[in-house]
């Protein structure tokens, strides 16, 4: 895996060089062939190979190739710094006005190297049209390029959005799936008949209303996108509380909340503290003698809440690990924020750190 990462990683840089050039080899091919095509249009009666045709040519060339650089430079090194979607009007004053300044300079340049290095005339004899014309003709094909660029723009960050709000809902639906499961169910069925077996009918009763505020809040949660963190850690005790009874001492769980927490001012996804319990309590294994920690920290000045398990190794593991799980969640957090979901895995321990999010 440590030699193949690389080598992928290479690869993928080496694919996006070649494709980069292959993209300038086809331009430089379009410039020559529109080249022909002008001169064979303002020289029609020139044979190929003598020197009108070919001073034709070189002119046509030098045009269409500045022109081309002139434009299409300038609008790629504009989306980095200002986006269409973000600042329309902005982009479009600039784009149009960097656009015209370089045509300007490379009408300046041609005319003046051809007009005063070839034909050896006088650069003040150089009439209006020869800017006139071929800027009225850059600033029509501008208009229509940058026009085009932006509905691009506009549509890809769309079908981005769709795609991010796409995942989303399947990351909730995953997520109440997986709370619904029927495994959950009937440990928790199991669980409870042992506590009526054993006569505990405090126990039991509790029992039943924590596994009844679970499922009422994946009900409730399952349409909204965020909710208050304080919600999430009541659940989260209620969760706990249905798996330590079903494990009993086989479970520690340590909480680091800060009293004075606005624990009601943060938001996180819904079932995103319960998911990471899940996976804790899903991928190691539990005893008395060797019981799995659990410590749920809350990080005021990063604005972050860490989940922190030691890892014990099943002997019958249930599965191999498709991570589809984070994977998700991930997905849910880039709908919301730019702010990552982080994974940290050694040997002993699994934590993940949940950036907390807040209304504005």
């Amino acid at each position: 895996m440590s030699l193949l990462m690389p080598v992928n990683q290479y690869s993928a840089v080496l694919g996006k060089h070649y494709s980069k050039q292959n993209h300038w080899v086809k331009m430089l091919a379009m410039m020559l062939a529109l080249s022909v095509g002008l001169s064979f249009l303002f020289c029609p009666g020139c044979p190929i190979a003598s020197e009108q045709f070919m001073v034709t040519f070189g002119y046509n060339f030098c045009y269409t190739t500045g022109l081309w650089l002139a434009n299409g430079l300038p609008s790629d090194l504009l989306n980095r710094y200002v986006d269409w979607t973000q600042n329309p009007l902005r982009r479009f004053l600039v784009t149009v006005s960097t656009s015209l300044l370089a045509s300007t300079l490379v009408i300046l340049v041609v005319t003046t190297v051809f007009r005063v290095g070839y034909f050896h005339k006088s650069f003040w004899s150089v009439s209006w049209q020869a800017f006139v014309v071929p800027l009225g003709i850059t600033l029509i094909v501008s208009l229509f390029m940058h026009s085009r660029s932006f509905l691009l723009s506009w549509r890809e960050v769309s079908v981005q959005a769709q795609r991010l709000e796409k995942e989303n809902a399947q990351a909730q639906a995953d997520s109440l799936r997986r709370q619904l499961d029927p495994h959950f169910l009937f440990n928790s069925l199991n669980a409870l008949t042992s506590l009526v077996e054993e006569n505990d009918p405090d126990r039991a009763t509790r029992f039943i209303r924590q596994l009844s505020q679970v499922y009422r809040y994946v009900l409730e949660s399952q349409d909204q996108e965020v909710v208050p963190l304080a919600e999430e850690i009541r659940f989260s005790d209620a969760y706990l509380f249905l798996q330590r009874t079903r494990l009993g001492e086989g479970v520690q769980v340590e909480r680091h909340l800060p009293a004075t927490a606005p624990l009601d001012h943060w938001q996180v996804p819904p079932l995103a503290l319960q998911l990471l319990l899940e996976n804790a309590l899903k991928h190691n294994a539990t005893s008395q003698r060797n019981p799995l920690r659990i410590r749920i920290t809350l990080d005021e000045a990063a604005g972050t809440l860490t989940v922190r398990n030691t890892r014990h190794a099943r002997r019958l593991p249930e599965g191999e690990s498709t991570g589809l799980g984070l994977k998700n969640l991930q997905a849910r957090y880039a709908f919301l924020t730019t702010r990552p979901v982080l994974v940290e895995a050694s040997e002993a321990e699994f934590a993940v750190v949940l950036p907390l999010l807040e209304l504005q």
